[in-house]
């Protein structure tokens, strides 16, 4: 089953946090067959939030809501079930840091 390992943390917590954790532990799910894809996210200020209501487009700098942590990157895992996604996502480094929210992914009905 595919999990969804989104990665949250305060960005002041991450400055300076280790590219290289991040890619040895990415290496050793992606050897493992674990990983399909990761990828780290620009820094919130980057974000732009587009929605649409009545047919019409809004769109507005920065992230849907202000938080105290914001999603800084993404893991997308297979598992078998989710209490063996949640001992990967354990593994994620920026969970010392942050949080790591997991969540099974929906297939969607034709």
């Amino acid at each position: 089953m595919k999990y969804l390992c989104l990665v949250y943390s305060d960005e002041r917590a991450l400055e300076g946090f280790p590219d290289a954790e991040c890619m040895a532990c990415g290496d050793a799910l992606r050897a493992s067959g674990q990983m399909i894809a990761a990828e780290a996210l620009q820094p919130v200020a980057t974000a732009t939030t587009l929605r649409v209501r009545d047919g019409k487009v809004s769109i507005t700098d920065g992230p849907f809501a202000e938080t105290k942590e914001q999603l800084a990157g993404f893991y997308l895992i297979e598992a078998a079930d989710l209490d063996e996604a949640l001992k990967i996502a354990a593994k994620i480094p920026p969970a010392r840091v942050g949080s790591i929210e997991v969540r099974p992914i929906r297939q969607l009905a034709p």
